[in-house]
């Protein structure tokens, strides 16, 4: 297993993190895992003993069970293992019971670290923006968390470009602790962080982490063109993720995909992998499983080296547009490209020459 630091940080993480959201089976998440505690022990055996050293949860899977579960999985192992969680979403009904004001925040990670049985995070997520509450709020509060030692790290997740731009100025404003890294969603099929995301990513000296890499099933090799998705997967259910734009584009990426998948004698899902851990700014994947076998499948990924023609058709063939600005950048001002964007330009460059 290779590590890295995180971002800025001197954290090193393993380029593989392991993924929660298919433990517990409350609500709707019952449908996208519902694994117990016997299940939870053996896969974090399995990822353990790979080399993962990241266990990552949110306040919101399974409302509070996976990280119950997980907390009891890793009991007489904490110190051998990260654990990340997040808050932010809403949980209830109440008018505070979502956000990312103080309030929620301090009262959320207290309830988290009961529920992992731990007196610390070591790296707290905003899930998500927060459009209604002061970032100055949101990050004074975590200071709050890290000064108590209940927090190590900061994260951020889902945040457009601007926000992380104005989370980490605002951090530097007020002398409080700025994010190291986000979590995104980014796979073959979908490449938008590309765009702003990533970029401001690299600028900043802030690790990226991919959740959903797979594209929630989407691209697990289950999903076919004109096939039926069978009910025990996350795609035959109702589960309303990813939001796909054009599907027609996304079977033909899927059908490329498995023809250079089944060429390596691979998985499909293994070859995705392989492909996201060469991307420019990536650290590394949030990767899950419901099976031993399809975690070990996983965890195989960083052990697959494509060729320069099979990433030279996957790129060109998910590549997405060159919208303004950065159509106007590549015909007017290649002179003097930007070191944070220069690893996607010439994707949009090809792109534009059709």
């Amino acid at each position: 297993m290779e590590y890295r630091t995180l971002g800025n940080s001197g954290l090193k993480v393993s380029r593989l993190v392991l993924g929660s959201m298919n433990i517990g089976d409350r609500k709707q998440f019952a449908q996208i895992g519902g694994l117990g505690l016997d299940e939870a022990r053996r896969l974090f055996d399995v990822a353990l003993d790979a080399g993962v050293n990241m266990i990552d949860t949110a306040n919101m899977y399974s409302y509070g069970q996976s990280e119950e579960l997980i907390g009891q999985a890793l009991r007489g192992k904490r110190d051998d293992v990260l654990i990340a969680s997040k808050v932010r979403m809403r949980l209830a009904d109440g008018p505070n019971d979502g956000g990312a004001s103080a309030y929620h925040i301090i009262r959320e990670v207290e309830k988290s670290l009961r529920r992992l049985d731990t007196d610390h995070l070591d790296l707290l997520y905003l899930h998500q923006w927060d459009g209604q509450t002061p970032i100055e709020e949101s990050l004074t509060a975590v200071e709050r968390l890290v000064a108590a030692g209940k927090v190590r790290y900061l994260g951020i997740s889902n945040f457009n470009g601007w926000q992380i731009m104005k989370t980490r100025y605002t951090a530097r404003l007020h002398h409080l602790s700025a994010p190291v890294v986000q979590q995104v969603y980014y796979t073959p099929e979908a490449r938008e962080s590309e765009y702003e995301i990533i970029p401001a990513a690299l600028d900043q000296g802030l690790g990226t982490l991919v959740w959903g890499p797979l594209g929630e099933g989407l691209l697990s090799g289950k999903v076919r063109r004109g096939q039926d998705v069978a009910s025990t997967t996350r795609q035959g259910t109702d589960w309303p993720e990813p939001h796909v734009v054009d599907r027609e584009r996304a079977y033909d990426i899927i059908d490329l995909l498995a023809e250079i998948a089944d060429a390596r004698q691979v998985s499909i899902p293994r070859l995705i992998l392989a492909w996201e851990l060469a991307r420019p700014g990536i650290t590394g994947l949030v990767i899950s499983g419901r099976t031993e076998q399809q975690l070990l499948d996983n965890l195989s990924a960083p052990d697959l080296l494509l060729t320069d023609e099979e990433t030279a058709r996957i790129n060109e063939a998910t590549q997405l547009p060159a919208y303004y600005p950065y159509w106007h950048r590549i015909i007017n001002a290649t002179d003097r490209p930007d070191p944070a964007e220069a690893p996607f330009l010439d994707g949009y460059r090809q792109r534009m020459r059709g």
